[in-house]
């Protein structure tokens, strides 16, 4: 429901913000990040134009720019403020931007180990920096040379107002109108006019954009509810996964991001490679994360290892005709499991056979007659988990006993999960390096601030280059466990493909 006043629109966050937002509450865990390294020259940087450019886009975007407020665990509520002219509008974005001084792992770091830099009034920020130069208004105002320099942008929100698609879907217009030969006074006419769309006639017109809930397909009766809430128990029920990193408790939260770029003739011949066995670079990374973990440890070769990865429900979604935004979180989770022993011989050919397992278990799961339902019952279960261990993280008692430990062995197969994928596919699908020639764009990072002991690998291709990146918490497992499956990580890459 989307409530209107004079002065406020709000709306409640679905079961998936609600999962995402509530443990972010503390320091910011799922807080997201985007860095782009590019060359440009000061003049497409410059302060003015850049605010103008952020101000368009988080009038379009309204979920940038609210706030939450928490009523309590089960209501939570976006709020939108409107502005009060276009240059209030532009006060704000100016005030979400901000400067720094620094290296890209300067900047990651601090974003991800250091003081939160978003908050329930700010869900985002742009935050630009140029190693060797303060960049500010003065500086870049008064550069008028035509040489090139180097900048990093980050891109930050919280993972309950968007996705990684809406992320980078979002750097490409930042950069597409950066570039664009408009001037800054023309851009200053198309705030105008976005402002007076939103605010400038009557404010019950504007709406949020609706939760993910809200836009996949209802029940159409109790049956197909009640047999939805059946199905999804019995597919959660089937999943097993025996090995895990171990992990040791004590020092403070650190994430670490190492990250490796294949060239782009390296590029082409894994791609091709993939293509010949008739699989994807994000399924063979499956099998390559289940043959350097067996690498690193096997103690339990009968069990299964299972992964986890995002599943991209938009195009499952009904349209929303009060709001065109992009940016709202639309994921659901799916698993691949894929055995836990290694051959002594032919590992090549387990490794292909294993990655095209992968791929029939990702095709499954996105192609599911149930996927709908499967996400729905998820996210229910998701927020409902959320909303009780935030309970517990309050101090109050949810009501709810612990099962004993005895029955829960005996009645429950192992399901632990190895790592999380992340796997964005190809990115210069969605970066239109031709629609912004003024601005050079070569190095991508992408992660988010994460709980004690977590970790996930996240795997693209960018600017013609293969990525993979692993963020980690470096004080969160057994000492140098991570460091030698991460280097397994790359010896298979090299060995495999």
């Amino acid at each position: 429901m989307h409530l209107q006043n004079p002065t406020r629109l709000e709306r409640r966050l679905g079961d998936t913000e609600a999962s995402y937002f509530l443990p972010s509450r503390e320091s910011g865990v799922n807080d997201m990040y985007l860095h782009l390294g590019f060359s440009a020259q000061p003049r497409t940087l410059a302060r003015d134009r850049l605010a103008h450019v952020w101000a368009i886009l988080r009038l379009k975007h309204p979920l940038l720019a609210c706030s939450v407020e928490i009523h309590n665990y089960d209501d939570i509520r976006f709020v939108s403020k409107p502005y009060a002219s276009t240059e209030a509008t532009l006060c704000s974005a100016n005030e979400n931007i901000l400067y720094r001084q620094g290296t890209k792992a300067e900047l990651i770091d601090s974003y991800l180990n250091g003081p939160r830099t978003l908050s329930t009034e700010r869900l985002s920020c742009l935050i630009l920096s140029q190693e060797h130069s303060y960049v500010d208004e003065s500086v870049i105002s008064s550069n008028d040379t035509e040489d090139w320099f180097d900048y990093d942008l980050m891109l930050c929100t919280t993972h309950f107002v968007g996705d990684g698609m809406a992320l980078h879907q979002c750097a490409n217009d930042l950069f597409t109108l950066l570039s664009s030969k408009k001037s800054t006074g023309e851009l200053h006419d198309i705030l105008k006019e976005e402002w007076r769309f939103r605010f400038g006639g009557q404010y019950s017109e504007i709406s949020l954009p609706k939760s993910l809930e809200e836009r996949l397909p209802q029940y159409s009766g109790k049956f197909q509810k009640t047999a939805s809430i059946v199905d999804f128990e019995l597919s959660q029920g089937r999943l097993l996964g025996g090995h895990s990193f171990p992990r040791r408790r004590g020092d403070d939260r650190r994430t670490v991001v190492p990250t490796v770029a294949f060239d782009e003739d390296r590029t082409r011949q894994v791609l091709k490679l993939c293509k010949s066995h008739n699989v994807s670079i994000s399924s063979a990374l499956f099998a390559i994360c289940n043959i350097a973990w067996l690498r690193t440890r096997n103690d339990d070769p009968h069990l299964p290892t299972m992964m986890y990865s995002a599943l991209n429900l938009r195009p499952h979604l009904l349209p929303d005709d009060l709001n065109d935004s992009y940016w709202f979180i639309a994921i659901s989770y799916f698993n691949v499991v894929l055995p836990g022993f290694l051959p002594t011989t032919d590992v090549e050919k387990t490794f292909w056979h294993r990655a095209r397992s992968a791929k029939e278990q990702s095709t499954r799961a996105a192609k599911n007659s149930m996927v709908i339902p499967r996400s729905k019952e998820m996210a229910k279960e998701r927020g409902d988990r959320a909303r009780r261990w935030a309970r517990e993280d309050d101090g109050y008692d949810t009501g709810i006993p612990s099962p004993p430990l005895t029955a829960t062995i005996m009645s429950k197969p192992p399901s632990a999960a190895l790592i999380g994928l992340s796997l964005l596919g190809n990115l210069d699908g969605i970066y239109k390096h031709s629609a912004f020639p003024e601005i050079k764009l070569h190095t991508l990072t992408t992660g988010s601030r994460q709980r004690s002991g977590a970790m996930l690998l996240f795997g693209y291709t960018f600017v013609g280059k293969l990525w993979i990146s692993l963020g980690y918490d470096e004080n969160g497992f057994e000492k140098g466990i991570v460091e030698k499956f991460w280097k397994n990580v790359l010896t298979s890459m090299d060995t495999l493909l």
